[in-house]
Order: C-alpha cells, then sequence, then structure tokens
C-alpha cells in the first residue's frame, strides 16, 4: 500500500493568533543586553558558519577571520538614537569582550 502524505493531526485556523510566529525572535537570535561599567550594551553572538567577513576587533586590535564565531557589541543606551548606535557596532574576539571593563 502506498504510503499517505495527508497530514493526520487537526489544522490550526488561518486566523489563530495562538503563538504566532515571531520573524524577529529568529533574526535577533540570542540578543541580551549587557551593563558594563560604561554603559549599558546590546549583545548578540555570532557563530562560526555565519561569520562570513573578517574584522578588526576593538579590544586586542587583531583580525577575526572569517568562519570564527565571535560577538556583536552595540551601545543600548547611546545619546544619538537607536540607528546611530546599531551603525557603530563593533565585532569582539569572544574572550576580548568578556575581559572588556
Amino acid at each position: 500500500m502506498p504510503r499517505s502524505n495527508r497530514p493526520r493531526g487537526p489544522r490550526r485556523p488561518a486566523g489563530d493568533d495562538e503563538e504566532e510566529f515571531d520573524l524577529s525572535r529568529v533574526l535577533v537570535g540570542r540578543l541580551r543586553t549587557e551593563t558594563r561599567r560604561d554603559g549599558l550594551w546590546n549583545v548578540q553572538p555570532l557563530a562560526a558558519t555565519s561569520a562570513n567577513k573578517s574584522y578588526v576587533c576593538p579590544g586586542c586590535r587583531l583580525e577575526i577571520a572569517p568562519g570564527v564565531a565571535h560577538t556583536v557589541a552595540w551601545r543600548a543606551d547611546g545619546l544619538m538614537g537607536e540607528a546611530d548606535d546599531v551603525a557603530a557596532r563593533r565585532h569582539w574576539h569572544n574572550h576580548c569582550w568578556k575581559i572588556k571593563p
């Protein structure tokens, strides 16, 4: 007997808002806010598979090669607004971010 590809479970109605899919949560990933001595920072880890470019770490001034997992950080409490804060984000080695004063 051939296999049936028909769904077996109950279908949710199209207008059902029980646990809506939020695309912004998927795009943001594991974004968190950290407090440091110099203020509030938005911090997001970047997986090695997503690191496609090389960057210079502001902590040690060494290159972060493509394919290396690292951390992206930007101010969460900047005076010029969120758009400027995001434009000024920096890519840090994970270790350099952890020891940042």
